[in-house]
C-alpha cells in the first residue's frame, strides 16, 4: 500500500463503493454500474419429471419440486472462495470478506471483497440462491443470462453457466466488470468481478477479469456441496 494521500478526487470516487457495501449491494457491485451495451464477449475457454387421473396427482404422490431439489440451504459465502483465490483476485483484501445481510439466509447469502491496493481498486462479490425446485432456477438463469447480452457458455461449471464482461467509462475512468452465472440443480451462482486503476484511470484487461471471475465461481459451485440434501 502506497504511503501517499489519495487524491481528492480518488477519494470521491471511492465514496460509492461504501455506501453500496452498506446498503447492502450484492448482485451487481462495483463503483459504476456496467452498460449491457458496452458487453466485451469472453468464453470459458481462455480459462478453461396407475389408478385414476385424480389419485395420480393426490398428496401421496410424490412430488417433482422434492425429487428436483438437491440443495436445502445456501453455503457460507465468505469461505466459498480460498483464502489464496481472494489474496490473488483481490490484493490487500481481508480474506474473511464480509457478509451481507440477508432477509432469509437459508436461500441467499453474499459475501464482499475490496480493497485498494495504491491505486488499484478489486471488488469481487460470491451470491448464492437457493430455488424451490431445479425448474425455478433453470428460469431464473435464463432470464438473467438474456438480461446479459454479449457473453458465452462456460464449459463444465455447474449443470449450466454464462460470462459476460463489461467495459463501462465515467468521468475518463474506465471499470471493466465481468459476471460468472452458474446453476446447479436448483441452485444458483452468481460472481461479480471488477477493477479500476485510479491513476491511469484505466481498467484491467478482459482476461484478467472474465478469468478471475470464473476462477471464483469454480470455487463456488464446488462449495454448493455443503448444503445438499441427505
Amino acid at each position: 500500500m502506497r504511503d501517499l494521500p489519495l487524491p481528492l478526487a480518488l477519494t470521491a470516487r471511492l465514496s460509492p463503493v461504501v455506501v453500496l457495501a452498506c446498503a447492502g449491494w450484492a448482485l451487481t457491485s462495483g463503483p459504476f454500474a456496467p452498460a449491457p451495451a458496452a458487453a466485451e464477449h469472453r468464453t470459458a475457454q481462455q480459462d478453461t419429471p396407475s389408478g385414476g387421473a385424480e389419485a395420480s396427482s393426490s398428496s401421496t404422490a410424490p412430488s417433482s419440486t422434492a425429487v428436483s431439489k438437491a440443495y436445502a440451504s445456501a453455503p457460507a459465502p465468505c469461505t466459498s472462495v480460498a483464502a489464496k483465490t481472494i489474496g490473488s483476485l483481490v490484493p490487500g483484501a481481508k480474506t474473511s470478506g464480509k457478509e451481507i445481510p440477508s432477509t432469509d439466509t437459508k436461500v441467499r447469502r453474499t459475501c464482499s471483497w475490496n480493497a485498494l491496493k495504491g491505486y488499484d481498486y478489486r471488488w469481487l462479490d460470491v451470491s448464492f440462491e437457493i430455488m424451490d425446485s431445479q425448474a425455478a432456477a433453470q428460469k431464473a438463469y435464463e432470464d438473467r443470462t438474456a438480461e446479459k447480452s454479449g457473453g458465452g457458455a462456460v464449459p463444465g461449471l455447474g449443470d449450466s453457466a454464462y460470462s459476460v464482461v463489461n467495459l463501462t467509462t465515467q468521468d475518463k475512468q474506465q471499470t471493466r466488470e465481468g459476471v460468472v452465472m452458474a446453476r446447479s440443480s436448483n441452485a444458483l451462482v452468481v460472481v461479480t468481478y471488477n477493477g479500476s486503476d485510479f491513476e491511469t484511470k484505466k481498467a484491467p484487461d478482459t482476461d484478467e477479469i472474465n478469468k478471475g471471475a470464473i476462477k471464483a465461481a469454480r470455487e463456488a459451485v464446488a462449495a454448493l456441496g455443503n448444503g445438499r440434501k441427505g
